[in-house]
């Protein structure tokens, strides 16, 4: 890489710290190419990415973001898998990582807190922002299910009577 390129990836990947809702770091040493590729498609297809970056260039990348604490952990063979959704990349991380041995997660950020390896493994934990919806947009329609039934039980009860009084009077 020549200097200009050097400084338009150092650009692109502030951007990318700084949009970002979560960011994990590991190292993936060890890994073949058709893991990484494994590791890629999956991050991809949650909503995420995974990008490998020299540490001096991700270093100078950092400053200036909320993630600048992060910096110390950019020491030996390191990925940065990154998502807007705040949970996807520790998520997708966590579960590449349980699977593989030679994914180590050294920590990351979310917004401006620093998580370690630990802090990543309790994000992964969590549901996703479409889980969370899901599950709110449940308990929301729930109740009116509820009351729809509730004031159509009355109704039926009523028609019940009336039909049971009609076949009488047919009876009689």
């Amino acid at each position: 890489m020549d200097r200009a390129e050097k400084r338009e990836f150092v650009t692109s990947l502030n951007e990318t710290f700084k949009d970002s809702g979560s960011i994990v770091v590991a190292h993936y040493a060890g890994l073949t190419v058709a893991q990484m590729n494994d590791y890629r498609s999956k991050m991809r297809q949650a909503g995420g990415s995974v990008k490998v970056a020299k540490n001096r260039l991700a270093k100078i990348a950092l400053q200036g973001t909320d993630a600048e604490g992060i910096s110390n952990l950019f020491e030996g063979q390191t990925l940065i898998a990154y998502s807007s959704d705040p949970i996807v990349a520790a998520k997708v991380s966590n579960d590449f990582a349980k699977g593989n041995e030679k994914l180590v997660i050294l920590g990351g950020a979310m917004g401006p807190t620093t998580l370690d390896a630990d802090g990543v493994k309790a994000l992964a934990t969590m549901p996703s922002l479409d889980e969370l919806r899901a599950k709110l947009v449940g308990m929301i329609n729930t109740p009116a299910t509820r009351i729809a039934g509730v004031l159509q039980a009355p109704a039926g009860q009523l028609a019940r009577v009336f039909g049971a009084y009609a076949k009488k009077d047919e009876a009689a």
